[in-house]
Order: C-alpha cells, then structure tokens, then sequence
C-alpha cells in the first residue's frame, strides 16, 4: 500500500441517487449537480436525474425549500436518504453524520463553504472537528451538497466527504415573499408538547441588482431518555483479592461454596462495574436568525453578505440510579453468588455492598455568530472572487450541581437476558423506592463544575478563473488562510458536609412510562423515585450545609487534577494554494488539480510537574507544544459519457483530516470512584489517505436510475484510542490512586472498502420509490474495527404525491457499529432500524399542511462493550409527532 500512498491515484465516482428534485437547477462553479429536493417530486425528478448526468464533480445535493413536507428537524436527518451517509442518534435526533464509512470526525460541515464555529453541550464531549447538526435550523437551508470525492478549490480535512450547506439567497427568491410556519412537536415518551415558528421575508428592488432577506426560526423540544446503563467492566478477579488498593476476598466472607468455586474458575470473566438505570431530562430550545444581502448592479459585479446567529439552550438533568459491584472499597468483599456465561459475569448477588444515586443539574447552551462576506468580478473569459469572514461559538456547561447519594443493601445485578433483556436489579427491600434510603456522604458529597468551551475561525480568501477554449475550458487558482482557535475551561470544587438524604429533595415516582419497551428490567427499576433538581440546587446555594462561618466553596482550576488539565487552547493556522483545469473532450468531462496545505498548530495547556501530587496550583506548570507539517494533495474526477443512457465516473485523490481538537492535547478527565479515564496526546500526526472511487449510472428510463459505486479508502496515521495505568490523586480519597486512562495515538494504517448501489424509479399515478444499499469494510491494523462504520445500511423511501396530496416513508436499517474504545473496552452500538414519515396536503397554491412522524419505532440505541452480553448504555427516547402549517406568498 505504501506505493499507492505516494502515487496520484486514479479511480473514484458517485452513485448517488436521490429523490425528490425541484424545477431549478443547481450550480456550482459551472458544474451542474444532482438536486434532492423536499417538494415537487413527479415533476421536477427528471430535472434531477438531468442535471446529475451533467455533473462534473461526484455530489449530492439535498434541497429543503418546503421542510414542513420532511419529517426531519434538523439537517442530519434529511441526510439519511443519500447513499452511504449514516446518521448517529445517540439522543434519539441525528447530530452525527458518516460518509462511506468514516467516522464522523474525518468528515467536513461548511457554511456556504466556509468553517462554521461550534460547541457541543454534552459535558463529557470536549471541542473537537465534528458538527452538531442539531444545532442547525433546517428553515435556513437552500441545499446542502455532500462531496464525495474532492476537488482542490474545495478546503481540505476531509477522508469521508465534505457537506456544504447554502443557505437562502434574496436575489434568488420573488419580491416580497413572505414564508411562515407555526408547528406543534410532542414527544410521546416525556408527554410534552412545544409550538415552533419559522418566518422568512425577502425583497429585491425591480432591476433585481439588490436583495435582502430575514429569516428566525424558534424550536423547543421536551426530550426525556430513560435508559439501563452500566460504567465500565472489571475483571471477576476483583472480588477475589485482584485489586492492589483494595485486596479484599470474598471467598474468605459470604462468597462460599458454588460461588467461590465459580469464582476461583471465571477469575478473567468480565462484569459490569455499575448496573442501573438513568433518568435524563432535557429542555432544547433554539433560536437561529439569519440575515443575507446581495448587491449585483451589473453582469460583472456582485457583493454578497450572510450572517447567522444561533442561541441555544440545552439544560439538562440526569439521575442515575445504579449498583455498585465493583466499588473498591465499599463492593469487592460483598461477594455471595456469581453465575457466568461465555466469560461474562451474567448475575452477581451482594450483602451490604455500596449503591449510589447520582444527580446532575447543568446548564448548557450555545451562542454562535457568523458573518461572511464575499464578492466577485467577472471580466471578458476571467473571473476573481474573494470572501473574508468570522465565526464564533460559545457552548459547554456553564454550571453542574453535583450531589451523589450512597446506600449500603443486598441486591442482585442480573443480565443474562442481555441482548434481547438489558437486565434488572433487584434489591430484598424496594430500596429503589426509598429516597429517604440514600443519604449524601459529608466527606464527599458532590461537587460544583463549570466547564465552558469556546471556537472561532477567521478567514480569508482569494480565488481567480480563466476560460478557454479547447480540451482545457477552465483553469483556477486561489490561496486561503484559515485562523482557527478553540479552548476549554474546566473548574471544580468538591461539595463536603452535607448529610441530606434524597427524601429531602421533593421525591416522587418516575411516570408511569419510565423503561417502556425495555424487556425484563422489573417493578423495581420501572417504579424508582427522582428527586427534584431545581430543588436540589436550591439547597445546595443555599448554605444551610455549611459549617459556622464556612464560605460558599467556588469552583477552582487546581481543586483536582481533572480540572486543571482540562484547561488547554488550540491555535491552529491553516495556509493553502490549489490550482484546478476543467476538461471536456468529445464524451470525456472533468477536473483535475492539486492543493499545497502548511498546518502549524500552538497547543497549550496546563502540564502537571514531574514528582508532584498534582493537588495544587504549585505542582502545575502551562506549557505549549507546537507542530507544522506540509501536505501536497492531489485530485482528479473523470465522467465518460459512455451511450445515452450510461455515464461512468472515476475519481482519485490524495487527502488529509486532522486529530480532533481535544485529542491533541495534554487534557485528561478522572473518575475517582472507579478510576478511569481519558485524555489527549499532543504528538498526534494528522490522518492521510488516499481514496479511490468508480461508478457507473444506467438510465434505463426517463425518470429512472439504477447505480452503483464502489470506493476504496487507504488510511495511514490512523487514530484510536489505548487504554494505560497512570497514577493520580483522588479527590475523594484523598490519596494517589491507579487509574486506567484512554488516550488517542496513532495506531497505523487502515483501510475502507465497499459498494454503494441506488435505485430510483416513478412508476405512474403519483408513487415512486428510493431505495439504496451501502457496505463499508473498514478495519485497521490487525483487524481492528474503526469508528462509526457500520458495515451494512439500508434505506427505502417510497413516495406518493398526487394532485393537493402527498406522502412518503423513510426507512433505514444499519448493522452494528464501533464507536471507540472506552476503559479498555472496544465499544459497539447495535443494528438498529428507524422509521419516518410524513403526510402533507396543500390547502391552496400558498397554505400546505402536514403530519409528520420522526422515529415511530421507538427506536433502541443499544451501546456495548465488547460482547451485546455486556450492554454499556441501552437508551429510549420516544417518538414525535409534529403538525405544521405553512403559508408562503
């Protein structure tokens, strides 16, 4: 592989086939591409399949100028029908996208194809490259382009594929048009119903040489994810004096007879660590405006100014209730009764062993500003363009309150019925029941964090175009400089003193849906209490737990080491020139060009001293790391129209997609109780690859496709994650404890294979289908599975519109998939099938109303380590229901 890694590489194409296509045809510089559009399916699809003959470039294109027609509320899930992109729903809403097999990471999300800032809310996800499609308003959407193979004018960092979302431009709207939208969204699982808005206005002067246009949108959502969860894996050999720290032996306590000889037999069986179920309650609420002038006075001249700003709040609270076998010190000589199956500890019972009710109340948001101005000058057979433009974003945790509740009881921990059953806990008393059962611990009872993250990117450009006649039509050259920085702020302080039990927080029972659809979890989890978080946090600012003239404790960077190493800064410069010629001979069309990149990047964070105990501000020190590398990319796109009804594509390119942003530095997070964790590494090399596709197109009707594309993908410097013991002080020990950190490194080379086929057809009398298959091969060193690649997906969209009536189903179905490695353990997601659909009827030529439905099979995202008999994280969210009506003049 080494040789094809240094070559120019040769083959690559699209098999894309998309549905629903508008009368308007898209461009992009002079290449006609594929439109995907949410509306006018019969008449406009053979516009589509057209205008995708004629491309130039192996694209995608995804247009929504009627969203109210798509059961989607964000962009990721419109996605979902393009061949070979997968979509994660974590929180049951696409907010990850995959491209033929590639982690979502090693893909590109441009705004009118510049960089846009973005921070996730989550506080266990860290500011890295991949883009938060929850957070983008589909109203704002023109189209959206999915580049499956490169072109050299187009930035680089991407080895899956780049999307390009356009939003809408005034010169390209009528006069005066006035776009609403009023819509209810309930979601069945929390039984919480939100209205949502959308309105546009445009105008452009008679001469159409100037426009303007206003666009804000406002969408609230109740979500509620009730989910079995488990932290983590130990060795069976922990309750038989394995743990260093703690080397208890329950066969010298309860674990006697059948249990001790199990034991002594299975000692490198795998348990969970923790067992029980979460509660997860979240109000989102996003406000996005946007803003865009065009100026054009005359055929050469064009002005052109877009801004966006999202305001978004995602706070959240999260109670998790669980059993803690495998505590050091409170679990491991707790031992009575083990069964284990296939190396798997499949049922476990304890006396007087440690359970812990955890609750989380955060606040988190996100404030994002983009401005972006671009302008243009065409002379006789040249062209020169620039844009220059800012983006920047604000997110995180802005606030945690933290109290952990601890009860001491006998239960037993069963999944054997894992996958099909997660598992159940039982307790010989409802202690899941009791609030007044769990009481904080004064030495250690919580903690108060703040963890805000910040993103911007500045940038400049210069492009320049010169027409030809002959085989060579069209030449280009630019140069770009990208200033991009992002960072983290992490502080904490631990919360000591308060003895309060749960009871005391305004306790009552889950709904009486809580686990529905989970098999086997029983009475007991199904009736557990939650607490009051609001209330929670009350008490907690209150004081009245502080000790005598005590101070309020304010968070602090050096209260624990995991604080202080989550602060870091990235600044990372970006300076790039390409050179790009379009060809066209007789049947053969193309580009070809290639694109110089210098990447130096200053990664800066706190370091802690060799020798010290890392607990206070003494023992750290801020030190900056900095790295360069210079990459020359080639690419190539060949169409051959073949006949009139075959056209063949190939394309080859040699790529390049950075390390995140938070694996590149010194960071790393701790859980002391059952010492894990993570971290970055700042020696990280960037990904290369060098892709490959081909495809070829039949037309065996008007109106019809049938495809197919295969890609290869030869990745060097890949990234994974490797799990080692490194020592630290525990916060809630008081002392240096082991801990097993994941850190990034990179682990070789990989490779990604397969074939996409497509299928696209309208049959007569209003109904038509969509259907496409993709297998992805993806596997690094040894075998080893990569992230987010799912090996099968399947998708069907049949589709009916007739007269005021319309209709359409999307269904897809995608095999198991990794998603990295997590405490040692290789982490996996389960084959998973969602549903939706929606039904629209226009009322007259201006008002359309619709029902849509978005994952109506409740869908299971099931998490697991290593075996689906270990399952990490099993998680619901409901489905929703949204009425929408639209009006447009």
């Amino acid at each position: 592989m080494k040789t094809i890694r240094k070559s120019v590489l040769a083959a690559s194409a699209s098999a894309m086939v998309v549905m629903i296509a508008a009368p308007a045809m898209a461009q992009s510089n002079g290449n006609q591409v594929e439109e995907v559009l949410i509306t006018g399916i019969r008449a406009s699809l053979l516009q589509s399949i057209e205008s995708k003959r004629k491309a130039d470039a192996i694209v995608d294109v995804v247009t929504a100028e009627d969203v109210g027609k798509f059961p989607s509320t964000n962009v990721a899930e419109a996605l979902t029908i393009v061949p070979g992109v997968t979509v994660d729903r974590a929180f049951g809403q696409g907010e990850k996208v995959s491209i033929l097999g590639t982690d979502p990471a090693l893909n590109r999300t441009l705004l009118n194809g510049q960089t846009v800032a973005s921070a996730d809310w989550f506080i266990l996800d860290s500011p890295g490259r991949t883009f938060n499609y929850a957070l983008l308003a589909p109203q704002i959407v023109g189209k959206v382009d999915v580049y499956k193979s490169p072109e050299a004018r187009i930035d680089e960092g991407s080895i899956g594929g780049t999307v390009i979302v356009n939003t809408r431009k005034p010169l390209d709207l009528k006069s005066g048009t006035i776009a609403g939208a009023v819509s209810y969204l309930y979601t069945d699982r929390s039984k919480k119903g939100d209205l949502q808005g959308s309105l546009l206005a445009s105008w452009k002067n008679a001469d159409s040489t100037f426009g303007a246009s206003f666009s804000v949108q406002r969408a609230e959502d109740q979500l509620r994810r009730d989910g079995v969860e488990t932290y983590g894996t130990i060795s069976a050999n922990q309750w038989a004096g394995g743990n260093p720290d703690n080397p208890v032996d329950s066969r010298t306590k309860g674990c006697v007879g059948s249990c001790a000889s199990t034991l002594t037999a299975n000692l490198g069986a795998r348990s969970p660590n923790a067992f029980g179920a979460s509660y997860f309650e979240q109000g989102r609420t996003r406000t996005t405006y946007t803003t865009a002038l065009q100026y054009k006075p005359n055929d050469q001249l064009s002005l052109e100014f877009n801004w966006l700003k999202i305001d978004a709040d995602y706070d959240n609270t999260n109670q998790s209730m669980y059993a803690f076998q495998g505590n050091t010190w409170n679990s491991l000589g707790a031992l009575t009764g083990l069964t284990v199956n296939n190396g798997v500890v499949s049922k476990a019972s304890f006396n007087n062993a440690l359970s812990v009710l955890d609750v989380q109340y955060r606040e988190a948001g996100l404030k994002s500003d983009t401005f972006h101005l671009k302008g243009g000058y065409k002379g006789d057979g040249w062209d020169l363009n620039g844009e220059v433009g800012k983006s920047t974003a604000d997110g995180g945790t802005k606030r945690q309150v933290f109290l952990e509740f601890l009860n001491w009881a006998n239960y037993t921990v069963d999944i054997s019925g894992a996958p099909k059953s997660p598992g159940s806990l039982t307790y010989t008393t409802n202690v899941l029941g009791n609030p007044a059962a769990f009481v904080t611990d004064p030495g250690w009872s919580g903690n108060l964090v703040s963890k805000p993250t910040s993103d911007e990117e500045k940038y400049a450009q210069f492009d320049f175009g010169k027409d030809f006649d002959g085989v060579i039509q069209r030449v280009q050259v630019g140069y770009k400089r990208r200033e991009h920085q992002t960072g983290q702020q992490y502080a904490g302080i631990a919360i000591t003193g308060v003895a309060a039990p749960a009871s005391s927080f305004n306790p009552s029972t889950v709904p009486s849906n809580y686990l529905k659809g989970f098999d086997g979890v029983g009475t007991q989890m199904q009736g557990r209490f939650r607490i009051d978080g609001e209330s929670m946090v009350s008490y907690v600012q209150s004081g009245k737990w502080l000790a005598a003239g005590a101070t309020m404790p304010k968070p602090s960077i050096f209260a624990a080491a995991e604080f202080t190493a989550g602060n870091w800064n990235i600044q990372e410069d970006i300076d790039a020139l390409y050179a790009q010629a379009n060809f066209k001979a007789d049947n053969v069309r193309g580009n070809f060009g290639v694109r110089y990149v210098k990447t130096s990047v200053d990664s800066a964070g706190y370091v802690c001293n060799p020798g010290a105990a890392c607990n206070k501000a003494a023992d750290w020190s801020w030190k900056s790391t900095k790295k360069s590398y210079d990459n020359v990319l080639p690419s190539v796109n060949i169409i051959v129209d073949a006949r009139e009804d075959l056209v063949l594509r190939f394309a080859a390119a040699q790529v390049i997609a950075r390390p995140n942003y938070s694996d590149m530095t010194n960071y790393f997070w701790l859980s002391d109780g059952i010492l894990t964790g993570g971290g970055g590494n700042p020696a990280l090399e960037p990904y290369k690859s060098s892709n490959f596709n081909a495809s070829a197109e039949w037309y065996f009707q008007p109106q019809a496709i049938l495809s197919a594309e295969v890609f290869y993908k030869d990745i060097s410097n890949y990234i994974l994650q490797r799990t080692q013991p490194e020592s630290y002080f525990n916060q809630s020990q008081g002392k240096v404890t082991t801990y097993q950190i994941s850190r990034p490194f990179n682990a070789g080379s990989a490779e990604v294979k397969g074939v996409a086929l497509a299928y696209q057809q309208t049959f007569g009398m209003g109904f038509g289908l969509l259907a496409n298959y993709t297998y992805a091969d993806a596997s690094g060193q040894s075998g080893a599975p990569l992230p987010y690649s799912s090996k099968n997906q399947v998708n069907v969209s049949p589709f009916y519109e007739n007269g005021p009536f319309s209709a359409r189903a999307t269904f897809t179905w995608r095999s198991k998939y990794f998603t990295g490695v997590d405490r040692g353990d290789d982490m996996f997601v389960k084959a998973s099938k969602t549903l939706d659909a929606t039904v629209g009827y226009a009322v007259t030529k201006n008002i359309t109303m619709s029902v849509s439905g978005q994952n109506l099979l409740d869908s299971e995202y099931y998490a697991y380590a290593n075996t689906t008999a270990l399952p990490r994280g099993v998680y619901r969210t409901g489905r929703k229901l949204q009425a929408t009506l639209n009006v447009a003049f």
